[in-house]
């Protein structure tokens, strides 16, 4: 039990970084969710802060994600009686959890999708790509960022149902809850995007910029 919580904690802890905060007051002198749409991503720092602050955030996010599954890896070899797949998957849950609802910074944080990649990536690499590529390219046709996460976030459970290899840990199961569960979290938190989307006033991207 001691791991499970252990884990818990550090990838909550993990997710709880908010670094588009962090990066957006030491580049340009503000806070991000002062700004625009009020969110803490990668997205909303292109728009408020630039394209060099939206990478450097994009990246950070990603690898929170990353971090906490490795970290759940690590622990599972030390605690070797644990099931090694739950521990993943609560690393990955909780990171993103951490980064929507961040400790340290007030519990406004952002979508989580960034960091949903990289945690996806780490426990799939092939559901992860796939996921990225889908993504990109509704987002290149639509040019609604949301579109493409909302979209990502549904075909995961998804895949999850009919890919059953390249999974970085294989000593457990319940892949097809965790999948779930981390894509209501990301339709979750753009609920006010669909919304926007459904009535035709969610902003689109400008690649002419």
């Amino acid at each position: 039990m001691a791991a499970y919580i252990i884990v818990g904690i550090i990838a909550y802890l993990l997710g709880s970084i908010s670094f588009s905060v962090i990066i957006s007051k030491k580049m340009a002198g503000f806070d991000v969710r002062d700004k625009g749409s009020g969110n803490a991503g990668a997205t909303n720092m292109l728009r408020s802060v630039g394209a060099k602050a939206a990478a450097l955030t994009l990246l950070g996010d990603v690898l929170k994600g990353v971090v906490a599954i490795l970290v759940a890896i690590i622990v599972g070899k030390i605690a070797s009686d644990s099931d090694k797949a739950l521990l993943v998957q609560i690393a990955g849950i909780l990171v993103v959890v951490g980064h929507t609802f961040p400790i340290f910074f007030g519990f406004k944080g952002g979508k989580g999708v960034a960091t949903a990649l990289g945690v996806v990536l780490m426990t799939n690499w092939q559901i992860g790509l796939i996921c990225l590529v889908f993504a990109l390219v509704l987002m290149a046709v639509s040019r609604i960022v949301a579109m493409g996460s909302v979209g990502a976030a549904i075909l995961f459970p998804v895949l999850v149902l009919f890919i059953h290899t390249n999974y970085t840990v294989t000593e457990g199961s319940g892949y097809l809850i965790y999948s779930i569960i981390l894509a209501l979290l990301v339709i979750f938190n753009h609920r006010s995007n669909i919304q926007r989307i459904l009535t035709g006033t969610e902003n689109k991207l400008s690649f002419k910029k």
